[in-house]
């Protein structure tokens, strides 16, 4: 599938695992890829294979195509827990399988996997950290457990620590626009999270059981709660956070179970819109994050769902529907708009 105008050059670089390309490892063809432009951007075909790399991308205008979504596959086990050679713990930010650290990126039709295991045991466990302005992904997987996707950039302050730590903390700050289309997302613990301002088109966000017998005693809190989906962090400027529209929620967690969010900071905005839920979803939809003081500042609002998770007879009261006459203010073109108007792919 072609993304870019047809009248755009491109330089091609071939990644394959067997020699049989320009380089073994996308890190090779990342690193030797020369600076793109918006005339003239620089395109990555990676054959299917499965990539073990820890990426750290900040080149802007890169087209990152894989040969197909399932085959294509980069991989690394880097966990919040792991430990630094001087004893100090990686933590969150540093525990990523990619960073996409640059503005206009494109990625398709490969999956991102972090193989750390379940979040009781190793803590949080990023497949992707993306942050940057204009930065796309089209039929690609995330696969994860608990934070598989965080969408930065950073909060301005951590919570608890004087630092966030990781690769991009520190640096300014960029109010990112990020597209998701046709993708699939797997984790369980608020597995999509940041401040970003994202919309996740044609999705299907898959929420993993974490509540199985042989990992049931490491859920030290809340066992019958497997999980949430997002955790938000939107910063309070920001019209809008995450957006989902004609996406599906399926999983094999247990029935009502799993939330459709929480505040990771309290101005957290969150619309699902024409989406499909399963009967995992909590009955009560949001939870406050034993923030009670967020219910008066959060955005969260669903439209026209349908599925047996979507009935709004018990959800929070703090929660709400969006009225039909501001539902046009949901489409791709105000969401994206900001100083410089954004759509990254035509016909879409």
């Amino acid at each position: 599938m072609r993304i870019l105008p047809e009248q755009e050059k491109q330089r091609l670089i071939t990644v394959a695992l067997d020699g049989s390309g320009d380089y073994r490892s996308i890190k090779e063809a990342v690193d030797h890829a020369p600076g793109g432009t918006a005339e003239q951007r620089t395109v990555i075909h990676i054959r299917d294979g499965v990539y073990n790399e820890k990426l750290h991308i900040e080149k802007p205008f890169l087209h990152l195509v894989g040969e197909s979504a399932e085959g294509t596959i980069i991989t690394y086990d880097d966990y919040a827990r792991k430990t630094f050679p001087d004893g100090s713990p990686y933590h969150t930010f540093n525990s990523y399988t990619a960073l996409f650290g640059a503005d206009d990126l494109t990625v398709e039709n490969l999956t991102i996997r972090n193989d750390a295991g379940r979040g009781e045991l190793v803590g949080q466990a990023l497949a992707a950290y993306v942050d940057g302005d204009r930065i796309c992904f089209r039929n690609c997987r995330f696969i994860g457990h608990q934070d598989t996707l965080f969408t930065g950039p950073l909060p301005d302050k951590p919570l608890k620590r004087g630092s966030f730590g990781g690769p991009r903390d520190g640096l300014h700050k960029v109010a990112g626009r990020q597209w998701y289309d046709s993708c699939y997302i797997e984790g369980d613990v608020d597995f999509i999270f940041g401040s970003a301002t994202a919309v996740f088109t044609d999705c299907e966000i898959f929420s993993r059981n974490r509540l199985t017998a042989e990992n049931l005693p490491h859920v030290e809190r809340h066992p019958e709660i497997n999980g949430w989906i997002t955790a938000a962090s939107t910063p309070e400027s920001s019209p809008y956070g995450y957006v989902f529209v004609r996406c599906r929620l399926t999983g094999d967690a247990p029935e009502g179970s799993v939330y459709l969010g929480r505040p990771w900071r309290n101005h957290a905005k969150v619309a699902w819109i024409d989406c499909w839920m399963g009967a995992h979803i909590r009955a009560e939809g949001w939870d406050n994050w034993d923030k009670p003081e967020s219910e008066a500042t959060v955005t969260y609002v669903e439209y026209r769902c349908a599925g047996p998770g979507a009935d709004r007879q018990h959800r929070v009261s703090w929660s709400g529907t969006l009225p039909d006459e501001q539902a046009d203010q949901y489409s791709l073109g105000c969401i994206f708009e900001g100083e410089a108007p954004w759509i990254p792919f035509s016909g879409s």
